[in-house]
């Protein structure tokens, strides 16, 4: 049976979905945008290395608000809407949040716009062991 999370202090959805669904072990996060857990209205960062390190502090709150941490992260997708530009600097925030010998599997896909006018967002599928 499937068990579906909302994280008090994760940030407001933006559209009707849970923060996380869980089912068999196997949890889907939903995707984050760059937005703050205390205040939904606050302008998001600016650049994109700013806005992915509050994505993946997102990300980090929704996993911890169900007992998990990247460590559990198995893949990962990120959603940019200035590909060629943002590549780069996204990977090099991307990536300090991962051990070298650790890092989830990925698919990063360049897209016409996101929610907010963000120019990143991450999802995440991770694994509860036992």
């Amino acid at each position: 049976m499937a068990q579906f999370h909302m994280i008090p202090d994760a940030p407001r959805p933006v559209a009707p979905f849970s923060h996380a669904v869980e089912a068999d072990g196997w949890v889907f996060v939903t995707g984050q945008m760059p937005t703050w857990p205390d205040d939904d209205a606050r302008a998001l960062p600016e650049g994109v290395e700013a806005q992915t390190r509050r994505v993946m502090d997102n990300l980090v709150l929704v996993l911890a608000g169900i007992g998990l941490d990247l460590s559990h992260v198995v893949q990962a997708r990120v959603f940019l809407t200035e590909f060629k530009r943002d590549y780069a600097a996204m990977n090099a925030v991307y990536a300090s949040y991962f051990p070298q010998d650790r890092r989830p599997a990925r698919t990063c896909v360049g897209v016409t716009g996101l929610a907010r006018d963000a120019l990143v967002e991450i999802d995440f599928i991770a694994h509860r062991p036992g």
